[in-house]
């Protein structure tokens, strides 16, 4: 296995989680009895350039395919995080009906219809069918593809190219970034969110390791890819996103921009955990064996107990976390979810079934498992109404937390 960034052989192992099915790979229930393949999930680092990642086991082609399960407008808070950027970026860069917007991984919209209710004119990119039709209805053109250099020849030169939650998830990572310096304009800028693997080793927040992210981002080695590309980060915001998210501003590096001394400190910070050797990502098989004991331990004390355990979200970190476990529909009886795409289907691996949230009063579950914990305040705040009963809600990572 060779890194995807330099090529360097990969001897380092920061966490091996076994096997597991794709995490948005839901199953219909015609389909339960069918072989399900699981692929080895496992993260190396690279003792050369310090990316993590792991190997591409399922291509993206058949990851993100025509009946994507992931709707980004289901959720209420993300819908105001993309707002609140949407009118900070439009002032930041002065954009106007005469400036051009490119977002990558669009999904269904979620974003750039704020740009269309400015008017200024924006395209999105999306490999997904699916989710494009539902951009479509909020009046935001897409192209039903995969970004890569080839593209960016073929599109307009932007002042914005957006890139949330997109980077990591793309195996051919140099042609992607050489891509965005292709379709960037003289003075354009770039933005890309993802999840900072500071937390994700702070916390343990193994969770978040799936078989479509394929490389887990410090800002240490995303500055080094954007220099071989000839692209500059000159700007970094710390974000709540995804339980601890960064937001990169880069542009052409031959513009000579002031690095702004946020990049400084949190470079400072990375190194103050130890990112910038491979002993700072060593300690995550420990946290994610410790997390999964306890988690265990609740769920067996709750059944001998007679209590009834549900969760909430069907969201892909869910899927790594019961996997790993072990976790079955004996434990946990079902999965409330507010898409109705995922709706009626049953999580990979674990089997358990998906429903709408009109289950929860029928069942009136003792405990509900918060799945996507990044959610958490949004979640209970939601489902404020279980309070009649005494139901508790409950988290796993970073440590088992009963709320």
């Amino acid at each position: 296995m060779k890194c995807r960034f330099c090529n360097n052989e990969l001897i380092h192992e920061v966490i091996d989680l076994v096997n597991a099915p794709p995490s948005n790979s839901y199953i219909t229930k015609d389909k339960l009895n069918n072989l399900e393949v699981f692929y080895p999930l496992k993260v190396f680092i690279c003792d050369r350039c310090l990316l993590v990642q792991i190997d591409e086991y399922k291509k993206s082609e058949e990851i993100f395919s025509d009946n994507y399960a992931y709707y980004s407008s289901f959720s209420s808070s993300w819908l105001e995080h993309s707002k609140k950027y949407s009118e900070m970026i439009i002032e930041k860069l002065q954009l106007n009906s005469n400036s051009f917007v490119t977002e990558i991984a669009s999904n269904d919209g979620y974003l750039l219809q704020y740009f269309v209710q400015k008017n200024i004119p924006c395209l999105g990119i999306e490999p997904t069918t699916n989710t494009t039709l539902e951009a479509e209805k909020k009046g935001v053109k897409s192209l039903v593809t995969f970004f890569n250099s080839e593209l960016a020849y073929t599109i307009q030169e932007s002042d914005l190219i957006i890139g949330n939650n997109v980077l990591a998830h793309v195996p051919d990572i140099n042609d992607f970034v050489k891509g965005l310096k292709i379709a960037l304009k003289p003075k354009g800028t770039i933005t890309m969110e993802f999840p900072h693997i500071l937390n994700l080793i702070k916390f343990g927040q193994f969770d978040t390791i799936y078989h479509e992210h394929y490389s887990y981002l410090s800002l240490l080695t995303v500055i080094e890819i954007f220099k071989t590309y000839g692209l500059c980060v000159y700007d970094v915001d710390e974000i709540e996103t995804h339980g601890g998210s960064i937001r990169i501003y880069a542009t052409h590096d031959s513009i000579g921009i002031k690095t702004s001394g946020k990049v400084v400190d949190l470079l400072f910070k990375e190194s103050q955990y130890n990112l910038h050797k491979i002993e700072g990502y060593l300690s995550l098989q420990e946290k994610a064996f410790n997390i999964k004991l306890d988690f265990l331990d609740f769920l067996i004390s709750a059944k001998k107990s007679n209590k009834k355990v549900i969760a909430y979200g069907a969201a892909a970190k869910g899927n790594t976390l019961l996997n790993y476990c072990g976790v079955k529909k004996d434990l946990i009886n079902f999965v409330i979810d507010k898409s109705q795409f995922k709706q009626g289907q049953y999580l990979p691996g674990s089997h358990i079934p998906i429903v709408d949230i009109s289950k929860i009063n029928e069942v009136r579950p003792d405990y509900i498992l918060i799945l996507p914990w990044n959610l958490k305040k949004e979640i209970i705040d939601e489902l404020s109404f279980t309070k009649e009963w005494g139901a508790k809600f409950v988290t796993a990572i970073p440590n088992l937390e009963i709320i």
